[in-house]
């Protein structure tokens, strides 16, 4: 007689980046996602100087295992299936690694897999196309923000499910708090400063368009921590709100606006914004500036390719974390 099929399993994903660490618990079935605790954030900045020093610093440890003792306790009171902790850019480059990876194990029972940028760029375009409105022309470029990396994926046919066609993937070692510290050193930074990491962003976006045929995209999606909080702004929140956020068009125009002049405020005029969680604000200026650099990029190349403008984007409250949960949750019902 044949084992009966799993009909659901609830897991848990925890996504580790330079400047965040999230906690996700969902019940995964044939019909996708459904959250038990939706999304648990703490900033950590694991990626404190690991540009500069290719180590983690004893206090970033620190603020990532207290994160990971947190997380614990939330864990024994919802039983799970399985979890799996995935970390990303920040740690791919720190040389005592083990250390983090003993660490956290002795502290959640589980090993952090530290993927690829190929593979976070993969489960960012999963996290994202899940749930994306079928009336939103393909093919899709979801840009996954981070502190550390920004992962530029192409996918989605228009005929199949977006999230069974990926075509092409590229992780660029910029993110928010890589060009923070190697670049904009000044408070607020100089035009000097910033017209360099403009110079080394746009080095790695043309890299990455080597590999990610962007000008063919038609629908931009923007997920993480960047992507969000300056949509908020845009949006003119007084407060953050994910339900206004999540799945929201904004126009360029006010996009750039808004990202200009974030990026050149001084961090005690960003911190008036209670929209900007306090461990952005140091750095959320960096990353506005990659996201317009991307934006324009993008647009530029699909005048090129199919000779009409991109001047919308799609913010997503869903990207890697829901990749990892989605992703993982699959392979325990197909075990």
């Amino acid at each position: 007689m044949s084992e009966p099929v799993k009909r659901s399993v609830t897991v848990a994903g925890i996504d580790c980046g330079t400047n965040s660490i999230r906690l996700k618990i969902a019940r995964v079935d044939v019909d996708g996602m459904h959250d038990i605790v939706p999304r648990t954030l703490r900033v950590i900045r694991l990626g404190q100087d690991v540009d500069k020093t290719h180590r983690f610093a004893d206090e970033a440890l620190e603020r990532a295992y207290a994160a990971a003792r947190e997380f614990a306790g939330i864990l024994a009171d919802h039983p799970v299936d399985g979890l799996r902790f995935v970390a990303t850019s920040a740690t791919r480059d720190a040389a005592n690694r083990e250390e983090f990876e003993d660490g956290i194990e002795s502290i959640l029972g589980v090993r952090p897999e530290v993927i690829p940028g190929t593979e976070e760029a993969d489960l960012s375009f999963l996290g994202a196309t899940s749930v994306v409105p079928r009336d939103l022309a393909a093919p899709f470029l979801v840009v996954d923000l981070g502190g550390g990396s920004t992962e530029l994926v192409l996918g989605g046919d228009g005929v199949h499910a977006p999230d069974t066609k990926v075509e092409a993937a590229f992780s660029m070692n910029i993110g928010s708090v890589r060009m923070t510290e190697r670049h904009l050193h000044a408070d607020p930074p100089t035009q000097a400063q910033i017209d360099e990491a403009v110079a080394d962003i746009d080095e790695h976006i043309d890299k990455a368009f080597c590999t990610v045929p962007a000008g063919r995209a038609r629908t931009i999606i923007g997920v993480s921590g960047t992507v969000t909080t300056m949509t908020a702004l845009t949006l003119g929140l007084k407060e953050y709100d994910h339900r206004a956020v999540d799945g929201v068009r904004v126009r360029y125009e006010d996009a750039y606006a808004v990202d200009d002049r974030f990026l050149r405020m001084t961090r005690a005029e960003r911190a008036e914004y209670k929209t900007i969680h306090p461990g952005r604000i140091d750095v959320v200026g960096g990353g506005a500036l990659v996201w317009s650099r991307v934006l324009a990029k993008v647009s530029e190349a699909a005048l090129a390719d199919h000779g009409e403008k991109i001047d919308t984007f799609v913010a997503s409250e869903h990207g890697l974390l829901d990749g990892i949960v989605l992703d993982y949750g699959r392979r325990l019902l197909a075990a």
